[in-house]
């Protein structure tokens, strides 16, 4: 791990997301997402997280493992860094530096996809992981962590468009994923309180990048394409969501919508995000399984 140089890493993460300018060739985006909280994460995992301790140079999870795969599991796993440093690589290129009171491999955990990055203690490190099962016994006791894994996915995501935007390299579309089944999608709306969803037609402009925004949007019915700065990024179709960022208190959106066939969809702003999360733990992280797609979508296209 000799020739990887992370250092311009570990100085750069924690920087805000810079106010767009007026010209279309800009890759910043509006609006900032909100820091992790180290306390937060500890105490979610402090519920039910095995704990170990490792030298440097050892493999925690390498890209392209089988969910199961990987550091003291039997099952997909997320991790706590809680003393150390690790390195997530993507064919021997440096992608993130994880530092102390962070959280790594969130993807395979809510994806149930193969690792899509390579994990690497680059000192001695202490980690502490959760499966599935255990995320969602926990998940009810603190449901603001699922907050927290809004804003590492809502991070990646930002960057990925931003290192594709710079480089001036098309952007292929994620057409679709995995969405809400229709028994989860009765479920959601009969905890929001069974709302009547609002009407999209063919053309409409859902969304407009830089407005100003407090709830995400969950499709019902019909798809919409997601475009920043003028590029499509995605599509969405029902049981998707997005714009997700507006939980975080993000003060502008990200990214435009527009409605490509007629639709419905339904708003869940912060506080109903969490009542879900405590209510349905398995909803909300099917919630978050189209933003790990949407991550998965830029990297490969980035790799």
């Amino acid at each position: 791990m000799d020739d990887l140089d992370f250092s311009h890493l570990a100085a750069t993460s924690p920087a805000p997301v810079a106010t767009p300018t007026a010209s279309p060739a800009s890759t910043q985006f509006p609006g900032e997402i909100l820091p992790t909280d180290p306390q937060l994460a500890a105490r979610f995992f402090a519920t039910a997280g095995d704990e170990a301790s490792l030298e440097a140079g050892s493999s925690i999870f390498v890209e392209g493992e089988k969910p199961g795969s990987g550091l003291f599991s039997r099952k997909a796993r997320m991790y706590l860094l809680r003393e150390g440093q690790v390195a997530l690589t993507l064919k021997g290129k440096p992608l993130h530096l994880v530092l102390p009171g962070e959280v790594f491999g969130e993807l395979a955990i809510i994806s149930d996809a193969p690792r899509s990055a390579t994990a690497t203690t680059l000192k001695a490190s202490r980690i502490a992981s959760l499966d599935e099962k255990r995320v969602l016994q926990a998940l009810p006791q603190t449901p603001e962590f699922a907050l927290q894994l809004v804003t590492s996915l809502t991070s990646q995501m930002r960057r990925g468009v931003e290192r594709l935007l710079a480089g001036r390299r098309a952007i292929q579309p994620r057409a679709g994923g995995t969405g809400l089944d229709p028994e989860q999608i009765t479920r959601l709306r009969h905890t929001l309180g069974d709302p009547s969803p609002t009407l999209m037609r063919k053309g409409d402009r859902v969304v407009n990048q830089g407005a100003s925004g407090g709830f995400m949007f969950v499709l019902l019915d019909g798809i919409a394409t997601i475009s920043v700065n003028g590029s499509a990024v995605e599509q969405v179709g029902p049981g998707e969501s997005f714009g997700e960022a507006a939980l975080l208190g993000a003060t502008t959106r990200a990214a435009s919508a527009v409605a490509e066939t007629d639709g419905a969809w339904l708003p869940v702003n912060r506080e109903a995000f969490l009542r879900i999360v405590r209510e349905h733990p398995a909803i909300g992280l099917a919630l978050l399984r189209s933003m790990c797609e949407r991550v998965r979508h830029l990297n490969a296209q980035l790799g």
